[in-house]
């Protein structure tokens, strides 16, 4: 191969890391707007639950002590018997103070399970701000307070989102799912958002009520796998803003081993690939380890260091940013392994058809449009 050739994808590679790193720290380390407290709008936050991992009553707890001055919590399942539901009662216990609604409500029409829980919850909400967050969600005090603040000091937000990063678990596959969410995954958010292509994280999603029903409402993703991607776009082409607030939260991780952790991201390449087609084909681009052969062409030997420097710059200064020197270890020993599973899952995820989650197996079409399993 020509070396003038070969260095295309070596230059992009090359960009794209640093860039997205860039991305990610100048995120980090952003000034929210100074609003104080008294000034902040009022929030409902959603918390659509299913079933009780061990971790979860320490996610929920972080919930109970947020400095914001009014927020609520709205906890929602599908069921009656769901173990979620005693995890909930002991904190409300525990913490009194804090206004708590609970809403059981199944059968809503829809192949998202967590859409159909929301479209229950949401009525239910006293404010007109609510903030969307998953179940392992852990949060920093300020964090309600944070979202609030940026959403108050700027009319033209639609939806204000966050960075996040994977923290604790047990089994390989934590491991691996710590440097992908840290490096490949932050990365792949700050990014095109700092581009104005907007990337929307489902873990943490503020949004006007109002708003949101002059769009269609959660209907128009019931049926759809990436419902908060598809949020971002209804809300970036009416001319809303996307905005990722400063502060980090933590995706506590259980145990995993490595089949769990393919699964899980063959699910999120299945989500890439039905969004944009085109930008999942060069994704291999942003991977050193694939583009190695091009940089060995270019640099010869010194190809290697490249590669190790991006991975360095990507995953090893990405993880400090958000999160400090915790679990520092996992991107040193482990980036390259992650990198070649994840080369696996972007082979792989092209080929299946079905995804299963929370005990649903569904078909997946194109812009992750949800069809009964035939």
């Amino acid at each position: 191969m020509n070396p003038a050739l070969a260095f295309m994808p070596v230059a992009v590679c090359t960009a794209w890391t640093f860039l997205g790193t860039a991305s990610v720290i100048d995120r980090v380390f952003a000034r929210g707007p100074s609003v104080p407290l008294e000034a902040l709008p009022p929030v409902s936050v959603l918390k659509p639950l299913c079933g009780a991992d061990p971790s979860l009553e320490d996610n929920l707890a972080s919930f109970f002590t947020q400095d914001h001055p009014a927020y609520e919590l709205v906890f929602g399942v599908e069921r009656g018997d769901d173990p979620a539901l005693a995890v909930v009662e002991r904190l409300r216990a525990r913490f009194p103070a804090v206004p708590v609604r609970v809403v059981v409500e199944g059968g809503l029409a829809g192949h998202n399970p967590k859409v159909r829980n929301l479209r229950a919850m949401l009525p239910r909400a006293a404010h007109d701000l609510v903030l969307i967050s998953d179940s392992n969600v852990r949060a920093p005090r300020g964090y309600v307070a944070s979202v609030a603040a940026v959403r108050a000091a700027d009319p033209d937000v639609g939806i204000v989102t966050n960075l996040f990063v994977g923290t604790g678990g047990t089994g390989f596959g934590c491991a691996l799912e710590s440097v992908q969410l840290a490096g490949f995954c932050a990365a792949g958010i700050a990014l095109p958002s700092a581009l104005g292509d907007a990337v929307v994280v489902g873990k943490s999603m503020l949004l006007s009520r109002r708003e949101l029903d002059g769009l269609g409402g959660l209907a128009r993703v019931a049926d759809v796998l990436a419902e908060d991607y598809v949020l971002g776009k209804l809300y970036q082409h009416a001319g809303r803003r996307v905005v990722i607030a400063p502060v980090v939260i933590e995706n506590a991780l259980g145990r995993m081993d490595l089949r769990a952790f393919t699964e899980r991201h063959l699910r999120w390449a299945m989500m890439r690939f039905h969004l944009r087609p085109f930008a999942y084909v060069v994704e291999p681009l942003t991977s050193p380890l694939a583009v190695l052969p091009f940089a060995w062409r270019c640099l010869g030997p010194w190809a290697l260091a490249w590669a190790v420097l991006l991975l360095f710059v990507r995953d090893v200064l990405s993880s400090v940013a958000l999160k400090g020197a915790r679990e520092l270890h996992r991107p040193l020993l482990y980036g390259w392994f992650r990198e070649a599973v994840a080369l696996g899952v972007w082979a792989a995820a092209p080929l299946r058809r079905h995804v299963s989650w929370r005990g649903n197996r569904v078909r997946v079409g194109a812009g992750t449009m949800l069809f009964s399993k035939r």
